[in-house]
């Protein structure tokens, strides 16, 4: 075998389209453009919003700043356990995400994430719940069963901008006397 013997598949390459050699080629005149119009010239091409003169949806809905953005990156969603489902547990026992995608309580997807614990349902035993957020009403449920609640810390960015309420302090002696 030589390099030269080598073929492609047979199927695998279409021959390229010849379009705008004449009569004899079978695609001659007009080249497979049809006749006249915007299309068949050169450059002829419409915008992707065009809805044929009609006004466009773009310009048909209100205009809302931050539309269909919903600021997906930056929202906090959480997972939610109920406090019935803590009856699973054992007394005096630790209850973190990883626990909770054990017992098949979360996927392991949101084990990764941030939970928060609701008071729907009664806990009967005391135990350590380890959660990023909880409800009044879970938080009093399970110190009254003589547990505990332990809020895992979640990562804090500081502000990149100043607020417009932070002034910049000048001396106190120039400001008077550029009033002056």
């Amino acid at each position: 075998m030589k390099l030269s013997d080598l073929r492609p598949a047979p199927g695998s390459h279409k021959t390229e389209r010849r379009v705008g050699r004449g009569h004899g080629s079978g695609r001659g005149k007009t080249a497979g453009r049809g006749t006249k119009g915007q299309k068949a010239r050169t450059g002829g091409h419409i915008h992707r919003a065009f809805e044929g003169g009609q006004t466009r949806l773009v310009k048909r809905l209100p205009f809302v700043r931050g539309l269909g953005n919903s600021n997906t990156p930056f929202r906090k969603e959480y997972a939610i356990i109920k406090i019935a489902d803590l009856v699973r547990f054992d007394a005096a026992s630790q209850v973190t995400p990883e626990q909770l995608v054990e017992r098949k309580l979360l996927t392991p997807a949101q084990g990764r994430g941030l939970v928060k614990v609701l008071g729907n349902g009664e806990v009967d035993r005391a135990l350590t719940v380890h959660a990023h957020k909880f409800s009044a009403s879970a938080r009093a449920k399970i110190e009254a069963a003589g547990g505990t609640v332990e809020i895992i810390p979640t990562k804090v960015y500081e502000k990149t901008k100043r607020s417009k309420n932070q002034d910049t302090k000048a001396p106190a002696g120039r400001a008077q006397g550029a009033r002056e």
